[in-house]
């Protein structure tokens, strides 16, 4: 219960900090909205065959990721806090405050992403089941990634050049394993993607567990 409270803590802090000044949420939403505007007037993307349409939103998502995700920790540094957090937490229920919190963040963000891009390019949901899934594992697998690397980064001196560059090669095949599972979500609505659906679970359970076993090393530094 002590671990939950202390989770919840964290995780109730960055809430309040994100609510308070909105600087991600608002940056965030404001280059999907320009990056779907650009796709679907510059790209034609509405006019694109049904299987790179489906798997475009997700390139859209990535970038979107890559521009506040890492802040979960970075943001701790640069404020000077991330002493301060090592009095009232330990490193497992910092991690898993931050994991939940970008997560939700996340989520947010990729549901209202999915939902601009489905009714601009007028898609149809031919899976609900595989949608469900892909929305929320894809989500599972962005933070678990982003969270991972971020804590990883943290202590470096040029954090967002090396966040991008070490969260890129890790995000690539997460992408890849997306856009084929949204095929079946918006295509072909069958259940021939068992496999990348095994796949992506394993990615975000095998992302997220290593976040954890990492950090404990870095919290000890």
């Amino acid at each position: 219960m002590q671990w939950i409270r202390s989770t919840i803590t964290v995780l109730r802090k960055d809430l309040q900090i994100e609510l308070r000044t909105r600087f991600a949420f608002n940056m965030v939403l404001a280059f999907v909205a320009a990056a779907m505007l650009l796709v679907l007037f510059t790209l034609r993307a509405d006019q694109l065959e049904p299987g790179p349409k489906s798997g475009l939103v997700w390139i859209i998502i990535l970038f979107a990721a890559l521009s506040a995700l890492s802040r979960s920790f970075i943001s701790e540094t640069d404020k000077k806090t991330f002493d301060l957090l090592r009095i009232y937490a330990d490193g497992s229920t910092l991690y898993s405050g931050k994991l939940l919190y970008n997560f939700l963040f996340t989520l947010f963000i990729n549901a209202a992403t999915f939902a601009a891009y489905i009714f601009l390019m007028n898609l149809q949901i031919q899976s609900w089941s595989a949608f469900l899934f892909v929305l929320f594992i894809g989500t599972a697998g962005l933070s678990g990634v982003a969270t991972m690397t971020a804590a990883i980064v943290s202590q470096a001196d040029r954090k967002g050049a090396i966040f991008s560059v070490l969260s890129i090669p890790l995000f690539v095949p997460l992408i890849l394993l997306l856009a084929e599972v949204s095929e079946t979500a918006f295509i072909t609505g069958d259940s021939e993607s068992m496999n990348n659906i095994m796949a992506l679970i394993g990615f975000a359970g095998v992302t997220i567990t290593t976040g954890i076993l990492l950090f404990d090393y870095i919290w000890e530094e």
